[in-house]
């Protein structure tokens, strides 16, 4: 029996989100009015401060230069995430050789937390932004690699044989049918992979250095600005969903064009 189940119109679709998000804003509005006699400063974190706060941030510009910072962090992690995540990926899935002389050693990586390596980084690549993109790099190349090696598999034999028979060189195949076979996967990874590197972002820029939306939540800390902090939390998490929902309409964008 198919259990798939048929998405739902775009316009539902989109009033049961925000349906979900005034939800999520009631109960965080709830959390606070319950706390605020056990914790005198609860208001501080309430949605309406919280609010304000980013309204009033992002009319001054004080958030613009660190969502920059940011995301051009992001931007560089993945590309080189990228960089060795789809070679090594093509490689896996095309040889099964190499996918055992490897997979011990990428499955024992894949496991140590990224941030497991920041003393480490910062004593190879010393402060600044070089060992946060090492960090997010490493933190993005494994759904890569294992999606764009997922996909290589899944490629239908009969099109490699008929790139054999019409003597195709190994460039013209990899260029004509691996990879735009692959790229739906590729694209899944590069998904998921924005997901993890914008979780591990925040902590990352915790470290030594003086820009980016995880030295501004220190920074608010610092100066007890609890509504500024909860204003970066709420942007992090809208840059977050942006980010997203961008991949997401890429590859459906890819696979509707497939089809």
């Amino acid at each position: 029996m198919n259990t798939r189940q048929a998405p739902l119109p775009g316009g539902r679709h989109l009033v049961l989100s925000l349906g979900g998000l005034l939800a999520l804003l009631l109960f965080w509005g709830i959390g606070v009015w319950l706390l605020r006699d056990g914790m005198g400063m609860a208001s501080a974190f309430s949605p309406a401060k919280a609010l304000s706060s980013l309204w009033q941030l992002l009319a001054d510009n004080q958030l613009t230069s660190h969502t920059l910072v940011s995301l051009k962090r992001v931007a560089v992690g993945l590309f080189f995430a990228l960089l060795i995540g789809v070679p090594l990926g093509l490689a896996i899935g095309a040889s099964r050789k190499f996918e055992s002389t490897t997979s011990g050693a990428f499955q024992f990586l894949r496991m140590v937390s990224p941030l497991s390596w920041m003393p480490i980084a910062v004593m190879l690549f010393g402060i600044g932004d070089a060992p946060i993109y090492f960090l997010l790099a490493f933190a993005a190349v494994w759904p890569i690699i294992l999606n764009t090696a997922a996909g290589v598999r899944q490629l239908d034999r009969g099109w490699l044989l008929l790139a054999h028979s019409l003597s195709a060189t190994r460039w013209e195949t990899l260029r004509r049918i691996v990879l735009p076979g692959a790229l739906g996967h590729i694209l899944t990874g590069l998904r998921l992979a924005i997901g993890i590197v914008w979780i591990i972002l925040v902590p990352c820029e915790m470290l030594g250095v003086s820009s980016g939306l995880g030295y501004f939540i220190l920074d608010t800390r610092d100066r007890l600005a609890y509504s500024e902090l909860m204003a970066a939390i709420v942007l992090i998490g809208a840059l977050g969903f942006v980010l997203d929902a961008a991949a997401q309409h890429l590859h459906r964008h890819w696979m509707r064009g497939r089809h």
